[in-house]
């Protein structure tokens, strides 16, 4: 079968991309909520970020338009923010006094990284549903 060129998502791996960043949000929200996690401002921003692109995505439709708007001020704001935490490791590292937390899977350097991939991804799928089949 040959590829014509477009940007073709089915429906139902849109949803289910969706329902994965919706559920990484609660689950990430869970975390805090237990007490397992420390309470932090910036990665507040940036679950909640990815949970409300996930419920935008879930809306997203060819040709929209609030979707879409939506989606990158919400989403934008959240990338900003993981992109300042970010920043302040790179800046720890700069100065020469960086190190990863004992458990470094919760290391906010890494955490913050791994939600601007997801961000930018997001954005990038709500575009590509949001333009599928206008040619």
């Amino acid at each position: 079968m040959a590829h014509d060129g477009s940007m073709t998502i089915p429906t139902r791996m849109l949803y289910i991309a969706a329902g994965a960043a919706v559920l990484v949000s609660v689950l990430a929200w869970a975390v805090e909520w237990s007490g397992m996690a420390y309470v932090c401002p910036y990665c507040r921003v940036q679950r909640t970020g990815i949970g409300v692109l996930g419920l935008l995505t879930l809306f997203a439709r060819p040709g929209g338009l609030i979707v879409p708007w939506l989606s990158y001020t919400a989403g934008g704001f959240a990338f900003v923010v993981a992109a300042m935490q970010h920043f302040n490791g790179w800046k720890r590292i700069s100065a020469g006094d960086f190190s990863f937390n004992a458990q470094w899977y919760i290391d906010p350097w890494l955490l913050s990284g791994c939600a601007m991939l997801i961000l930018v991804a997001q954005l990038m799928l709500v575009q590509a549903a949001c333009r599928r089949g206008l040619r």
